[in-house]
């Protein structure tokens, strides 16, 4: 009788990653039919802040298409620790490329925290002109309209920040499609239904928008400055003021860099450790009840007949890479397009990095190892630099 209550137990168990992949399936649909909807013109003038720390495969043409916004008046500001930063002579040539765009290059920033991303930012937003920041990772390619998208939404007084979300750029190698498919098929479907469920009460790192006056009343980033997730933590800190957070109807694109295994896990693992301190209960969710992979396979090892069996297979594989083709719609991901087959191997891999991530703390970022202490980093190498700054142009 235990044989048998244990079975249909985990028969139960295994249909709520499908119902999750249904649910996703919809969000995505609504989000799509949504992003649709026309916009306030408000166009208050943009500073976009760019933290660089060395060059990523496609440097130059995601700088770039911050320059070609369909945007009246904004600003660039570009951050490096050193003044030997390789980034350094692409960004002055972006700004002999693009004279219609001010575009300014600091050199240094004062070790305020063990972030060197947020200790660059704040230095940036000090430098800034305008009220409105919008700070993107350097790895980051956005659309034409990409700024009309992500600054409307601050007609509305009560927007404190706004996000977008994003698909991965693979090089065409196996571990960098992993990483990009893992994107748009995991991770993007999880915000759609967060922000259905809940509404957005974080932003992602491709894009996070603000203004000075919603900053100033979270401490700034200096308050953000030992934090690895400093992404979730700016708009967990503002939607906890009463600030709404909206995700745009604009999709990014960031390098998906995964060049052999040892680097996918690496990446992997430094996502799920701060997913896990960033947000503890969905972190348990997400591993519980969203991965449909380990509860099929559970389901099919008890189920009482071959049939039965065959069913949750069948089910799975065509649930989820339903899911996987939809949400890849909306991010306009060419990878999963055509390389449906690898969702099941991401969801394996995905399954493992779960698992290694609650065994550790330990995380590898920007060639150095961390331990996140309550979402904190404390750096197990010490930071180096010294600041110094100059100017491209005015």
């Amino acid at each position: 009788m235990l044989h048998g209550m244990l079975t249909w137990t985990v028969l139960v168990l295994a249909c709520f990653p499908l119902l999750y992949y249904a649910f996703a399936i919809d969000s995505a649909r609504r989000w799509r039919r949504a992003a649709g909807s026309p916009r306030p013109a408000f166009t208050p003038p943009v500073s976009v802040l760019k933290p660089v720390r060395g060059l990523d495969r496609l440097a130059a043409e995601h700088f770039a298409s911050f320059c070609r916004q369909d945007y009246p008046d904004y600003e660039m500001l570009f951050a490096v620790a050193d003044a030997d930063d390789p980034a350094i002579p692409v960004i002055t040539r972006l700004a002999e490329e693009f004279p219609r765009v001010p575009i300014r290059l600091i050199v240094g920033a004062a070790e305020i925290g063990t972030s060197s991303k947020v200790n660059k930012l704040c230095r940036l937003a000090r430098e800034a002109r305008h009220d409105v920041l919008v700070v993107s990772d350097s790895d980051v390619t956005v659309p034409p309209r990409h700024l009309r998208a992500v600054v409307a939404p601050f007609a509305d007084v009560r927007v404190g920040a706004v996000t977008c979300p994003y698909r991965g750029i693979s090089d065409g190698r196996f571990w960098s499609d992993l990483e990009a498919i893992g994107i748009s098929t995991d991770f993007i479907p999880g915000v759609l239904v967060a922000d259905r469920l809940e509404g957005m009460t974080f932003t992602l790192g491709a894009t996070m928008a603000t203004t000075r006056r919603a900053l100033a009343g979270i401490g700034g980033f200096e308050a953000l400055a030992d934090y690895c997730a400093d992404d979730f933590e700016l708009g967990h800190r503002l939607a906890a003021r009463g600030h709404t957070i909206v995700l745009a109807d604009s999709v990014a694109a960031t390098e998906s860099g995964a060049h052999d295994g040892v680097a996918f896990f690496r990446h992997q693992l430094r996502w799920a450790v701060t997913l896990r301190h960033s947000r503890p209960a969905g972190y348990l969710g997400k591993i519980t009840f969203t991965q449909g992979l380990p509860w099929t396979l559970a389901a099919m090892t008890v189920a009482p007949s071959a049939t039965i069996a065959a069913v949750y297979a069948l089910a799975y594989l065509i649930v989820r890479c339903g899911m996987a083709w939809i949400a890849a719609g909306v991010t306009e991901d060419e990878t999963t397009r055509r390389k449906l087959y690898l969702v099941p191997i991401a969801d394996a891999l995905a399954c493992a990095v779960s698992i290694a991530a609650l065994c550790s703390n330990r995380v590898s970022w920007r060639g150095g190892w961390f331990e996140l202490r309550k979402g904190r980093l404390v750096p197990i190498d010490a930071p180096s630099g010294s600041p110094t700054a100059h100017q491209i142009r005015p």
